[in-house]
């Protein structure tokens, strides 16, 4: 099996509490990895320490974005992670308000735009263009955005703005993505939508999705793996009937609902 994220004993310490302790998680490539327990449980401090946020008091976060070898990325900064295509979205999406649906998604692109010599070769400049604007619609139509090209991105609502948010990774060439509370703010007849539509691409482009969400019973069904934290310690993991089943998660998480 072919892990694309692996976290081997991390730990994070503010102060005297101890955040997140000794967490090993992977991360399948090409499936969908669900992260989930109650507030407080550690869940997005993982994720700030793996995607560079925050740095490891110990342990170590591997990524493998092209499946021969692992790299370390323990305490590297944001933007280097970023570019070996390990992208993120956050709780609240935030994508240029101002700019359409297609523009922000082809501002994530990477281009030759820096390049000086390139506006002088008018030729090959709008040759690029041309090529970078066809695939910024392709990745639309993936996530179901392509008839909101044209609209600018304070219109869309909160669902839409978080497939924007995996539209414009897909468009950075982001092989892993951490997608925080993905339907959260949407109705659940949308919110299935969306956990469909990230199946979906599973299926059709190499990419691999680490989800964080509460409302588990709309996302469990379509994770192929679960973890679940509390306490900044992982409790269970497993499938999601194994996990769904376990009676430390009905304790510490389905039991705090009530």
């Amino acid at each position: 099996m072919s892990y694309i994220l692996e976290t081997v004993d991390l730990t994070k310490r503010f102060g005297g509490l101890v955040a997140v302790d000794h967490v090993n998680i992977k991360a399948t490539r090409n499936k969908m990895t669900l992260l989930i327990g109650p507030n407080g449980a550690g869940k997005t401090t993982v994720i700030n320490l793996c995607t560079g946020v925050k740095k490891p008091d110990e342990g170590k976060v591997y990524f493998n974005p092209t499946g021969d070898r692992k790299i370390d990325i323990t305490g590297w900064p944001s933007h280097k992670i970023y570019k070996l295509g390990f992208a993120r979205s956050f709780q609240i999406p935030q994508p240029f308000l101002a700019l359409t649906v297609l523009e922000n998604v082809l501002v994530a692109m990477r281009g030759s735009g820096e390049d000086p010599v390139s506006p002088l070769l008018r030729g090959k400049w709008t040759r690029e263009e041309e090529e970078r604007v066809e695939r910024a619609y392709r990745i639309l139509k993936l996530v179901g955005l392509d008839k909101l090209w044209n609209y600018e991105a304070f219109r869309l609502g909160a669902g839409q703005l978080k497939m924007l948010e995996v539209a414009r990774a897909l468009a950075a060439d982001a092989k892993l993505v951490v997608l925080d509370e993905p339907i959260g703010g949407t109705d659940p007849k949308y919110a299935r939508d969306i956990f469909l539509k990230l199946k979906e691409l599973l299926t059709k482009v190499d990419v691999t999705f680490l989800v964080i969400e509460h409302r588990i019973d709309i996302a469990l069904p379509y994770a192929d793996y679960v973890y679940v934290m509390d306490r900044g310690k992982v409790i269970a993991e497993g499938s999601p009937n194994d996990v769904i089943n376990n009676p430390r998660v009905i304790e510490v998480y389905i039991g705090e609902k009530k």
